[in-house]
């Protein structure tokens, strides 16, 4: 068993404010965990907290069946991978590769066999005898990737490993990374703010603001079902609306909507930008900025004087006049001063 558990975590750097504020999560053997939120969320800071990397300020991490509070990095069975590569810049693929085995005082012949069988499995044959500065981006991130698998760690620890890449080697290697995790059969966990990454990639998500979690669960409840308006805004694109709910009934620019939630007063309304055109209320706006992002376009206007986004087809001519279609059965209602969904 593999799983890693984090018991009422905090970790503080001057005593006074918690940049993990009471961590509580359980991360099945096997998994594959994305933590993602923006800059400062206290993503990264899990990740090393668990390596070892950082000492706790108070709580417990607990990797397989063993409490590691006190346990040296290098005893702690896990494999970091870093947003910056972290390759040896004057060693060959192949020793950079081999360099954790002979650390740990592998013989020769067992060194050359897993490093061959991992380069076997990431294309990086014909790369070995090549140093890092010889080799692109994804290259190097192969050989970050082969370094960490080649030990068979317990648990795998990623730290924004695609960020550096360009967009179309970022799709290849998400692919990569996650057929790796159904072949090595371990428990990855794996550090990104990008929203794409997260709901491609994980079994569960955590999302992350400010050293809280937010909303830990599949990709498919966070996005259908955020928990509140953080997560509704992070994850995906939503628009908010403020409206006034009187008798059950609001209004958006003069168009009237009744719903059966108990909730009156001012409260926000949350719809998706995909969503702005499948209903059957319909509403002219014209847009203020238009974005062409393939096979759709994405246009900007205002709602009751609230900056919103739709995606429309690629049909939409620019000046012309847009009609939205939206439902109330579309929309989440969240609470105006504490954000959670209603």
């Amino acid at each position: 068993m593999s799983g890693v558990i984090l018991k009422n975590l905090i970790k503080s750097y001057d005593g006074k404010k918690n940049v993990i504020d009471n961590i509580n999560l359980e991360i099945n053997d096997k998994e594959f965990v994305v933590l993602v939120g923006s800059s400062g969320c206290g993503k990264s800071t899990i990740l090393r907290l668990i390596a070892g990397l950082e000492d706790i300020t108070s709580g417990d991490i607990t990797i397989g069946e063993n409490l590691v509070n006190n346990v040296h990095p290098k005893d702690r069975d896990i494999a970091f991978v870093f947003q910056s590569y972290a390759l040896y810049p004057h060693l060959s693929v192949y020793d950079n590769i081999a360099f954790g085995l002979k650390m740990r005082k592998y013989d020769a012949k067992t060194i050359k066999d897993k490093v061959y069988e991992v380069a076997k499995a990431l294309n990086l044959e014909d790369l070995l005898n090549r140093k890092p500065k010889q080799l692109s981006g994804g290259q190097r991130q192969r050989v970050a990737l082969g370094r960490a698998i080649v030990r068979n760690p317990k648990v795998f620890l990623m730290d924004e490993p695609l960020s550096n890449l360009d967009a179309n080697l970022r799709v290849h290697m998400r692919s990569e990374i996650k057929r790796l995790h159904n072949k090595l059969k371990t428990t990855f966990i794996y550090v990104t703010h990008d929203q794409t990454e997260a709901l491609t990639m994980g079994d569960r998500i955590v999302v992350l603001d400010k050293g809280k979690i937010q909303q830990f669960d599949t990709p498919d409840v966070i996005y259908n079902r955020p928990c509140n308006k953080f997560v509704a805004g992070f994850i995906g694109q939503m628009n908010f609306i403020d409206v006034n709910v009187e008798n059950q009934c609001f209004e958006i620019e003069g168009h009237r909507f009744k719903t059966d939630k108990t909730v009156s007063g001012l409260v926000t309304i949350g719809i998706r930008a995909e969503k702005m055109i499948t209903g059957d209320v319909k509403i002219q706006v014209a847009p203020e900025i238009t974005e062409m992002t393939g096979g759709e376009r994405i246009i900007y206007f205002s709602l009751n004087s609230n900056k919103c986004c739709a995606k429309v087809p690629m049909d939409y001519k620019i000046g012309e006049t847009v009609e939205l279609k939206i439902s109330v059965d579309d929309m989440y209602f969240f609470n105006n001063e504490s954000g959670e969904v209603i």
